[in-house]
């Protein structure tokens, strides 16, 4: 990753076109740019949700998110390469175990909504599914690297994704429990009073 910016207005995207970290130029509407504007939406949402108040616990393990996210990006960036291993999976796993233990089962589907962290989690939530849409695309079209060859998209950064929207689902029901609520139950049929 030996690029870094120096100037932000390079106009070079003026034609429609994005830099990828091999140094080819596509269009800004390509898959593989979709991916990496989802990543980066994810991250933002969770800078939002970071602006809360949280627990510490819940805090670092969000701001490690962001840090793996970015690796995430990187990763897509550069058709290829890779930055999230094994180890990003197995920490996330480890996150689950222990958020999930101190949860009630779930009896019912829950709406996302409660406490105003616990919605905003949720919201991060339905954008990193949307990232792993776009990602599972990007595998099914594949990728070319600089020299036209096929390059298959890693299974990592899909497990990634998915094993993070359910971390942020179980962090909704963690942060209604810390704000004092709990879980906002979908009423099937309901109706307008």
């Amino acid at each position: 990753m030996g690029h870094r910016l120096s100037k932000i207005a390079t106009r070079t995207g003026d034609d429609g076109t994005t830099g990828l970290g091999d140094g080819r130029r596509v269009r800004k509407d390509d898959v593989r740019v979709a991916a990496m504007g989802d990543v980066d939406e994810l991250n933002s949402q969770i800078g939002v949700l970071l602006c809360e108040p949280l627990p510490d616990d819940v805090r670092d393990a969000l701001v490690t998110i962001q840090h793996d996210l970015f690796d995430l990006g990187g990763e897509l960036c550069i058709p290829g390469h890779t930055m999230v291993t094994d180890a990003h999976l197995a920490r996330l796993d480890g996150w689950l175990a222990h958020y999930n233990a101190a949860l009630p089962p779930l009896k019912e589907f829950i709406l996302p909504g409660g406490t105003r962290a616990a919605a905003l989690a949720h919201v991060c939530r339905t954008v990193c599914r949307r990232a792993e849409r776009t990602i599972v695309a990007l595998d099914a079209v594949g990728a070319l690297d600089a020299g036209g060859s096929a390059v298959p998209l890693a299974a990592t950064p899909r497990r990634y994704v998915n094993r993070l929207s359910d971390l942020l689902f179980v962090l909704a029901r963690v942060l209604n429990r810390v704000g004092g609520g709990s879980d906002v139950l979908w009423e099937p049929g309901r109706t307008a009073q």
